[in-house]
């Protein structure tokens, strides 16, 4: 067990390692080569020129003015003299809410803190209970609940407590809850048009032997919203086309780069060898070999674009319907389009940018399975985890180790190795392990078929927080202070599982303490670092950049990650509602890390990260639950820790908690969840009215046809996946009148009887 002094090493190591990171940071960033590095954002709006361009040779790439490295902190007042509307403007309304997440920890906890330390600590201080026991106990154990004695009346401080952190909790989550909403609503009130605000997203579309795919939407959308439909366009598959044109842009680069280098040097042409790696084979004119390659692999994508848009087979049961209102698009989105409910689902289409077109054909039926497939998966891959879990909580039992490995006793019991083992190297052991655990999981979440970037990210933030808080949490309790009675914890019912954890959660307090300081307080300053970013960047700039454009993608301005950040920072709010009753000792840990991942993120964001797309804040609803469920836990192994201290007065009333809370969180989920996954009509109804009058003679029809048609068919050759979408082609617009009118008029045929014009 870790002692103050041990813990006390580990802070000094971990403040330590992030002022060297903070300090390294003030002093790379204001470096003229690293400019691209640490404010990518602003390049990528055209807002910032690279200071390499002017000055001497020795200022483009060392700072001079002796005067700034003084102000090495500046940033830290810099990130927070942006306001929060100009925030939005600038990054997004996605990141605004992120930041808002660590407000909402400091909210919660700071005052929480505040009455721990002023009622709690001395309540648990003031008794002896540990010093005459038997126990090995540290000076934070004297600080905790544990110091009470058996069947004490000082319980119900704890008890009053728990509910004046349940009622504060609850009321800042509320309050929290009903400002995003309002957020939202704002946002997507006051935005100008966007192509999701007239789109829809229709699957499992039929199959019909006498109409196309195409032909089939027209039909469908024509006879039941002839007032409100207006275009479509069909998704295709086209992953050797995505080949193609990936293989195209890598030709394209070297071409510029050799035209570039001839610019330069006009006396001679350049020349490659035909070979690996141009290594060797014959030697060729390179401007003239790259010009005859991209007029090749031209010829080829024109003709396979030819037989992706003609070609039955490629046509995939699903289309982007675009109306001619808001309303009309929320009123197909959130209705049921067919008696059968497995064929043509409607949902809202995601921004643009937001689409992930891999999944965009996935059959109803195979979704089914796929997720059943993904379930079992995850459950082994979670217990199993168990076993590395096991032997990093080992590595804080300085007798397992000494009984392992005898011969090394002596140097185990050195005073600063002993600290360094128990109060710094689980912690770090323990983040090492998780460091692939995202992308199993995103892989995961890909297969299962979500259609959107953010959905993607949201159910595997979900799974990553499962995870968490199984392995981390629990198995970090019960494998470090269970493990060596675990014969009689298996065979323990269900009912006196609460209880073993809720003995075990004091004993792990000092472990928790070191990985928030780990994983928070060195995690946060090395993300502000950027190191790995900053040693690829200059990797790429060296070796591998030829052009400007090749310069600005080597920066990899990343994103804030809600896959991996927002299940980190739960994890947080889990631990600092378990201790607040138990141990608030460790409050002022968590607190600390809020404030400095507020700062170094909100810097982030508006400097460095270019989120990928914009989903209005849609996640909104998992943050609050996930709270809410940490809330319950905390209320749950409080009950099974009061149960073995003989407070049996004390237990009756704690049951209440948990309905309470649970019925707080039903009522947000009526109140506020209905403003995240549906559009009210109202609001869509005025909205269109306002820019039909403000616009009247605006073309919405050429604003939303080219809006979902796939980067690779557009010529983006950012993308590399799979499909595209089709922008239907109309054919001479008297005929097209004619075609339409006829189908208006036309009901769908009885195969089709499950529509709703039958």
């Amino acid at each position: 067990m870790a002692s103050l002094s041990d813990i006390g090493l580990a802070a000094a190591i971990n403040i330590l390692s992030a002022f060297t990171f903070l300090l390294a940071f003030a002093i790379l960033r204001i470096q003229p080569i690293n400019d691209r590095v640490y404010f990518p954002k602003w390049y990528l709006k055209g807002l910032r020129s690279s200071p390499l361009q002017a000055g001497l040779f020795v200022s483009k790439f060392v700072n001079l003015d002796f005067k700034s490295y003084i102000s090495f902190l500046s940033w830290m007042p810099s990130a927070l003299q942006m306001p929060e509307p100009e925030l939005i403007d600038h990054a997004g309304l996605d990141s605004a809410v992120f930041l808002r997440i660590y407000l909402l920890g400091l909210k919660i906890f700071v005052p929480i803190a505040f009455l721990a330390f002023s009622v709690m600590v001395p309540v648990n201080w003031t008794n002896s209970t540990l010093q005459r026991s038997n126990l090995t106990y540290s000076e934070i154990d004297k600080l905790s609940i544990s110091n009470i004695p058996t069947g004490s009346n000082r319980f119900w401080t704890h008890l009053v407590m728990a509910y004046a952190f349940t009622f504060w909790t609850c009321y800042i989550l509320k309050r929290e809850y009903q400002i995003v909403a309002t957020m939202r609503l704002h946002f997507l009130a006051s935005e100008r048009r966007r192509p999701d605000q007239f789109t829809v997203l229709v699957r499992n579309v039929p199959p019909d032997p006498d109409e196309s795919v195409s032909e089939l939407v027209e039909h469908f959308f024509l006879v039941n919203h002839p007032d409100h439909y207006l275009t479509h366009q069909v998704v295709h598959n086209a992953k050797k086309l995505s080949s193609l044109v990936s293989k195209k842009k890598k030709t394209q680069n070297w071409l510029d780069y050799y035209e570039l280098k001839y610019s330069r040097n006009q006396s001679t042409r350049p020349y490659k060898k035909t070979g690996c790696l141009g290594l060797w084979g014959d030697r060729v004119d390179a401007i003239d070999f790259y010009t005859a390659e991209i007029d090749r692999l031209s010829e080829e994508i024109e003709l396979e674009k030819d037989k992706v848009m003609k070609n039955p087979k490629y046509i995939m049961p699903a289309a982007f319907v675009s109306f001619r209102t808001r309303w009309g698009a929320a009123v197909c989105a959130q209705t049921q389009q067919s008696r059968n409910p497995t064929v043509w689902l409607t949902e809202w289409a995601p921004e643009p940018r937001d689409v992930y077109w891999d999944n965009m054909a996935i059959p109803y039926v195979s979704l089914t399975i796929r997720r059943l497939i993904i379930a079992v998966a995850f459950f082994f891959l979670t217990f199993f985890f168990m076993i590395p879990i096991a032997f990093v909580q080992s590595l804080a039992n300085i007798e397992g180790i000494e009984k392992a490995v005898p011969f090394l006793k002596p140097f185990i019991e050195m005073k600063v190795i002993k600290a360094f083992i128990q109060g710094f190297l689980p912690g770090i052991a323990l983040k090492i392990f998780l460091i692939f655990l995202p992308s199993i999981l995103m892989i995961m979440s890909k297969f299962e078929g979500y259609v959107s970037t953010s959905s993607l990210e949201r159910r595997a933030a979900t799974r990553y927080y499962i995870f968490q808080f199984i392995n981390v949490f629990l198995g970090s309790i019960i494998t470090g202070t269970a493990f060596q009675q675990l014969d009689k914890f298996i065979h323990q019912s269900a009912n006196e599982i609460p209880i073993t954890v809720g003995v075990s959660i004091p004993m792990k307090a000092t472990f928790f303490i070191t990985y928030i300081m780990v994983d928070g307080w060195a995690g946060c300053a090395g993300e502000i670092l950027r190191l790995k970013p900053l040693i690829f960047y200059h990797l790429k700039n060296f070796f591998l950049v030829k052009t400007e454009k090749d310069r600005e993608e080597a920066m990899d301005p990343g994103t804030f990650g809600f896959n991996t950040g927002e299940p980190q920072i739960q994890l947080y709010f889990l631990l600092g509602l378990v201790y607040a009753v138990v141990t608030p000792f460790l409050l002022p840990y968590i607190i600390v890390f809020f404030g400095l991942a507020y700062v170094v993120y909100r810097h982030q964001i508006i400097n460095v990260y270019n989120q990928e797309y914009e989903s209005a804040a849609a996640f909104w609803p998992d943050v609050h639950g996930r709270i809410v469920f940490a809330l319950v836990i905390s209320q749950l192994l409080l009950m099974g820790l009061l149960s073995t201290k003989e407070a049996a007065n004390s237990t009756p009333l704690l049951i209440t908690l948990p309905v309470l809370t649970i019925s707080f969180h039903l009522y947000c989920k009526g109140r506020y969840q209905p403003a995240f996954i549906k559009h009210p009509l109202q609001e869509a109804m005025m909205k269109d009215t306002l820019e039909r009058a403000r616009e009247p003679n605006f073309n919405l029809k050429e604003f939303l046809q080219n809006a979902y048609i796939h980067p690779v068919f557009k010529g983006d050759d950012d993308s590399d996946s799979e499909v595209i979408s089709e922008k239907w082609e109309e054919q001479e617009p008297v005929v097209v009148q004619t075609k339409r009118q006829s189908r208006r008029n036309t009901p769908l045929p009885s195969k089709h009887s499950g529509s709703l014009s039958s």
